[in-house]
């Protein structure tokens, strides 16, 4: 796929998100509030970061928005699917992750924004029990009925372009199957045949999202846009889909610190990551199928920054088989939390002649405040990636995601490393905005 210079955005975009809870009615609420003057959107790179384009004289850090044609958060419209019934102003108060003097000025905003009824199917989150939910004869019906959601958005909105978001809950682990997953035609015989087991919601969504024309993030650890089918059915559409699952809290320390131990040529042992949280994804990842789903996407992160065989002395220690260091997650529902999340990661390193040595870090994050950023940054980049002609797998999006996508058929190594990622990012906003994607990964 040739690179090209991003074309300017036109009229408003659309934003329909899958899931108006806490997450989603904090995205929502900072940027109606930054609109206004009200808030800062601080952790989100597309409003803050700088980047070097150019070289020698040339030389110059400029914001994105003055290198690449972002659209502008005045222009953005909101719209929603969820299985309660509750308005964005509802579920804002219901979250109580933000203060009354941060949602009340944006509160009729807020209440305009009313879910439409939910692709769900109750076997993939036995925790959740609304009845804001559509009535589908199968998985194909369910997808067709996303799609005229979809297009009536766009009418009644009169919004010009839309990006799909899913930050609803983890649905319950599907394995990858070739038989159904393997090829398009596969896939939607499979929904054709209303197969529940290995046909998600979730890929409903993001079906029906490319289908009409509309990039799609996979927010949660499903797997939904990771399988050949969907990497066939965005390149058929020409739209772009990116990994899965918020890199927020454990997964963004654990990307970011393991390489200082890598760096540095420290042996590691192990590491043990827990948490606990109460809010409504704490309460469906209670739930071992539902919590299957996410370890396996927190486990992957380590294993391909710290790569035994590459560094055998170092990383292949740990475990029975005395191959690896030993690694483990957990998450624990602890309703008296909720959204204020609690990650402890214990690391066992050794050092010159094999010496023990221990880190524990201990981060008391808030989830949805973590998260909002990402949604706003995979929003605009998402449909800056589409302007500019980039479809399919967007590697540099891999920046913001615990899962970064990438071609398992053929071996191909997710890059989990966070510096790494963020020379990725840097390189397609680059790209995206005619200059030339100057640094390489070491």
């Amino acid at each position: 796929m040739a690179t090209q210079k991003a074309e300017a955005p036109k009229g408003k975009l659309g934003v329909l998100v899958v899931g108006l809870g806490a997450v989603t009615s904090t995205f929502m609420t900072g940027v109606l509030m930054t609109r206004k003057g009200l808030a800062k959107p601080v952790g989100s790179m597309t409003q803050y970061d700088k980047i070097r384009v150019g070289s020698g004289e040339n030389e110059k850090y400029l914001h994105y928005k003055d290198i690449v044609p972002l659209a502008d958060l005045n222009d953005i419209v909101f719209g929603a699917w969820d299985v309660y019934p509750a308005n964005a102003f509802e579920s804002a108060v219901n979250a109580e992750v933000l203060k009354a003097k941060d949602i009340l000025p944006v509160e009729d905003e807020l209440k305009a924004i009313k879910p439409m009824k939910a692709a769900f199917d109750h076997n993939y989150a036995k925790r959740l029990d609304g009845d804001n939910v559509k009535e589908c004869k199968d998985r194909w019906d369910m997808t067709e009925q996303i799609r005229e959601d979809i297009r009536n958005f766009k009418k009644e909105t009169g919004v010009e372009r839309v990006v799909v978001l899913w930050a609803a809950s983890t649905e319950v682990y599907v394995p990858v199957d070739e038989e159904v997953h393997g090829s398009l035609a596969a896939l939607e015989k499979a929904m054709k045949a209303d197969d529940r087991d290995r046909i998600a919601p979730s890929m409903c969504y993001a079906y029906a999202a490319l289908s009409e024309g509309c990039p799609f993030i996979m927010g949660a650890p499903n797997t939904t846009v990771d399988i050949p089918a969907m990497w066939e059915l965005a390149e058929k559409t020409k739209m772009p889909i990116a990994g899965k699952d918020f890199k927020t809290g454990q997964t963004l320390v654990k990307s970011g610190f393991a390489p200082i131990i890598g760096t540095r040529c420290l042996g590691l042992a192990g590491w043990f990551s827990t948490n606990i949280l109460g809010n409504r994804d704490g309460l469906v990842l209670d739930e071992p199928a539902n919590f299957r789903t996410k370890e396996v996407s927190k486990l992957s992160t380590l294993e391909s920054i710290l790569v035994p065989e590459e560094q055998p002395d170092l990383y292949g220690h740990g475990n029975d088989e005395d191959t690896q260091y030993y690694h483990k997650v957990r998450i624990n529902y602890y309703p008296p939390r909720n959204d204020n999340k609690e990650g402890w990661d214990n690391i066992d390193i050794f050092g010159w002649m094999g010496y023990p040595m221990q880190i524990k870090i201990n981060f008391l994050c808030r989830d949805s405040i973590l998260a909002a950023p990402l949604c706003l940054d995979l929003v605009l980049l998402s449909d800056l990636a589409q302007r500019a002609g980039r479809f399919g797998i967007q590697r540099f999006l891999s920046f913001f995601l615990k899962s970064p996508m990438h071609d398992y058929t053929k071996d191909e190594v997710p890059v989990n490393h966070l510096f790494q990622q963020y020379v990725m990012l840097k390189n397609a906003i680059r790209e995206m905005g005619g200059y030339e994607a100057d640094e390489k990964i070491d």
